[in-house]
């Protein structure tokens, strides 16, 4: 399946989801952990949460839908919704929050601390949360945090 015909695949063998063509854009694909692909796909609100509700077929496999949703992350500073070309602060490891790069990096994962967490709980001493891991880690209560807001900003 490739991007070009995906849309033909998914009308043909979801009848029961009464997709019309035109209904489906195929954008891209990736490849993440042990060689799993992911389509992205851009659809109608209506096509979306019609898709949710279900799984998708595709060729011999049945298909789980979610959001796709890309936080971008400066390289530089590791804080979100800027990159390294714009960003005007002073470069920070996002494993440990120093100042130097991530090549350069010496911290054990116990030494983990995220900037975007530091810089929270600098701000919030009342209700602090936990720092103690990389600033790359997706589970990152900041990172999910910006995700459920970039969810609530769309208009589905």
């Amino acid at each position: 399946m490739t991007t070009e015909n995906a849309e033909d695949i998914i009308l043909a063998q979801n009848p029961d989801l009464s997709l019309q063509e035109g209904d489906i854009q195929t954008k891209f694909t990736f490849k993440i952990k042990r060689n799993i692909r992911n389509m992205v796909i851009e659809v109608k609100p209506q096509t979306r949460r019609q898709l949710l509700q279900n799984k998708l077929k595709l060729e011999w496999t049945i298909c789980n839908i979610d959001d796709y949703v890309s936080i971008s992350r400066c390289f530089k500073c590791s804080r979100y919704n800027h990159r390294h070309t714009e960003c005007r602060s002073e470069e920070i490891c996002p494993l440990c929050a120093g100042k130097h790069k991530l090549k350069e990096c010496t911290a054990s994962r116990s030494d983990c601390k995220c900037i975007n967490r530091v810089t929270f709980n600098a701000h919030n001493k009342d209700r602090e949360i936990n720092e103690n891991h990389s600033s790359l880690d997706r589970n990152c209560p900041s990172l999910q945090a910006m995700i459920v807001k970039y969810r609530q900003n769309t208009n589905y």
